[in-house]
């Protein structure tokens, strides 16, 4: 969909030039000369994004600024611009909720990178503010230890502080993360997450400082105003954590190929499967941002520690597939809910999940019984989705991700975890297979413990 962009602006000539910069860049454009027709042209057209001159004939761009923002009736971006800008109106401008600041002459390319920032970030906004809406609202399970948790994240979320999350890979520090940021007193801000596991330290710059002659907008810009999530953090490259800790120290941080720093408001929540302890005598983890993010560390144990919430999690994950995939309802028997109940878990929440994904689908039966279980958890016995017609059943693209899942988990398991392999194995590019582990939520770690 083409964004729609009104430029506020007294001078016709650069209204003008402005329109037809932005059109060539593929954007629909409207022009007010005035504060009066920026009302008018605001109520009915609902742009997108809004630049906004400062000195104008009629009214101020700062007052029209305070008044639209002030309304609460508009959520766009909008993007101060003058010839007269400074420092001090810069920063009063921002203040007021301007995404940016931008001087005339106008510089073609920063005009653009700005705005496609800016978009990204609505667009950002809109999503978090939609996975709100159909997210878990909390962890599941009554057993003293997720109540103590659920607890302990309220007295957390009494102050924005940092908080370093530990626990086995599928314990649930991803769900942890979210609930910590929903239940915050920066909610409504976006929620950004980074997996560093896997990515090049070239990659892990790219993705947390952007790059700027690219147009590649920065994690940490993503994140401004709410939480940044940074999953696997002791796997992150040492000098992304001395660049990192320097950042949230100074609460500003410069885009790599640029010479503006940009000012940073970011809670950060990171996460790690190792033991801190070891990751840090390891130098995996270095010790001042360790300082930095540890201020109320977040311990989630394992499933097998809490097994009297499996049932609650059964129930909850068979409900889940049947309303959101429309597999067909199955029943745990209690016999097959004790000898879950007494499973060892190594792949903890995640491994349960996908477990009842896969006995929904492959299943004929209304019951699930233990014998059932007991073949669903040898891994030889294990039906591939090939091998059960009822995968045809499925429509194109959830049959499709449940082959390439099991696939791609049966490739780690056979070399190890060792991504490259996987990768030469496969045909696939390796920045592409990357990327296709993070979508189907494969953690080449873990699927190498898998095999036994």
């Amino acid at each position: 969909m083409t964004a729609h962009i009104l430029v506020v602006d007294d001078e016709p000539a650069i209204g003008s030039l402005i329109k037809e910069i932005l059109e060539d860049e593929g954007f629909q454009v409207s022009i007010a000369e005035n504060g009066q027709a920026a009302r008018q042209l605001q109520r009915e057209l609902r742009p997108d994004l809004i630049l906004l001159d400062i000195w104008m004939p009629d009214i101020d761009g700062i007052t029209l600024l305070k008044e639209w923002r002030g309304s609460g009736l508009i959520d766009h971006p909008i993007i101060i611009m003058s010839g007269h800008g400074n420092i001090e109106t810069a920063v009063e401008a921002t203040r007021l909720g301007a995404y940016d600041f931008i001087e005339k002459p106008l510089s073609t390319s920063k005009m653009l990178i700005t705005i496609n920032r800016a978009l990204e970030m609505a667009s950002l906004q809109r999503e978090n503010s939609g996975l709100r809406k159909h997210t878990v609202t909390e962890p599941l399970g009554h057993s003293p230890i997720m109540t103590a948790l659920r607890e302990q994240v309220k007295r957390i979320n009494q102050h924005n502080t940092s908080v370093l999350i530990s626990g086995e890979s599928g314990s649930g520090r991803t769900l942890f993360a979210r609930y910590i940021h929903q239940n915050s007193q920066i909610y409504t801000g976006p929620f950004v997450q980074m997996r560093v596991a896997g990515m090049s330290s070239d990659n892990q710059f790219t993705e947390l400082f952007g790059r700027h002659e690219s147009n590649h907008m920065a994690r940490l810009e993503q994140a401004n105003g709410g939480t940044l999530f940074i999953k696997d953090i002791a796997d992150m490259d040492d000098a992304v954590q001395a660049r990192l800790l320097n950042s949230l120290e100074n609460q500003s941080f410069l885009p790599n190929g640029s010479t503006e720093l940009i000012p940073l408001k970011v809670r950060v929540i990171a996460a790690t499967g190792h033991h801190i302890e070891q990751a840090l005598t390891a130098g995996r983890l270095q010790e001042d941002l360790y300082y930095y993010l540890n201020i109320i560390p977040l311990h989630i144990p394992p499933l097998r520690e809490h097994c009297e919430d499996i049932p609650e999690l059964l129930e909850f994950y068979v409900n889940l597939f049947v309303n959101q995939e429309n597999l067909p309802y199955r029943h745990f028997t209690v016999a097959a809910q004790n000898r879950l109940r007494n499973y060892s878990w190594p792949g903890n929440v995640r491994e349960l999940k996908n477990l009842v994904q896969r006995l929904l689908i492959l299943g004929n039966n209304h019951q699930i019984d233990v014998e059932e279980i007991e073949q669903t958890l040898t891994p030889s016995s294990r039906p591939t989705p090939m091998g059960n017609l009822s995968i045809y059943d499925l429509p194109l693209r959830e049959a499709r991700e449940q082959f390439e899942r099991t696939y791609l988990e049966h490739q780690l398991q056979e070399v190890g975890g060792n991504v490259s392999k996987v990768a030469s194995r496969v045909g696939l590019e390796r920045t592409h297979l990357y990327r296709k582990l993070r979508a189907l939520d494969i953690d080449p770690k873990q699927s190498s413990k898998n095999k036994k």
